[in-house]
């Protein structure tokens, strides 16, 4: 673990569990994100999640209301991502004015992101192909000439992923008070809405 914390953090790319896929992970920098995006082949106008370890992690980037403790206290751990509005505007790559945030479960993901601080989560393979549940193998598939791609040993379950939702502070009219279920996983669309229809 301790060589991965230190790969990341000098600007490369990891492979890390989570307790669905691998994710693909690096720190949200401008030249740590060239990477990830040449890695995957994936368009610039296709962002990725940031995982964080805690709220706590992911306050000092987004605004974090109230009601996201809430929901995320009330559907199991790592089994949402939350779109939120960041503090200050960020690379497109990440969303820019509207950033998707995981809170990980993953006891091995946890570990390594209060050491790293926030890193991108999304999945572990080049846009289109199949995701594999190795890490390590995950990240060997990736690797390149140009880059390599260090795996943190262990497997994932695979299954769903988390649904991804867009809070009302970045909707587009935020006076409604709505949310929106962006893409439907573990938590099902009508259990996020119920959910949200309770709390208002």
């Amino acid at each position: 673990m301790e060589d991965a914390i230190e790969w990341v953090k000098s600007g490369k790319c990891i492979v890390y569990p989570t307790s669905t896929l691998p994710a693909l992970g690096c720190i949200p920098e401008v030249s740590a994100l060239d990477a990830l995006f040449e890695i995957k082949g994936r368009p610039r106008s296709a962002p990725v999640s940031l995982g964080v370890a805690n709220l706590s992690q992911a306050s000092e980037i987004v605004e974090v209301t109230d009601d996201v403790y809430e929901i995320l206290e009330d559907f199991p751990k790592g089994s949402l991502t939350i779109v939120l509005k960041p503090k200050d505007e960020l690379d497109i790559r990440l969303g820019s004015k509207g950033v998707a945030v995981r809170v990980v479960s993953d006891p091995r993901a946890r570990e390594l992101l209060l050491k790293t601080g926030p890193l991108t989560a999304t999945s572990a393979n080049k846009t289109g192909e199949d995701p594999l549940l190795d890490c390590i193998a995950a990240a060997d598939s990736l690797c390149t000439s140009e880059h390599d791609v260090l795996g943190v040993d262990g497997g994932c379950d695979g299954g769903l992923p988390s649904t991804l939702i867009a809070w009302h502070t970045v909707c587009d009219s935020p006076e409604s008070q709505s949310i929106e279920v962006v893409r439907e996983g573990k938590v099902s669309t009508e259990e996020v809405l119920a959910w949200w229809k309770r709390r208002i």
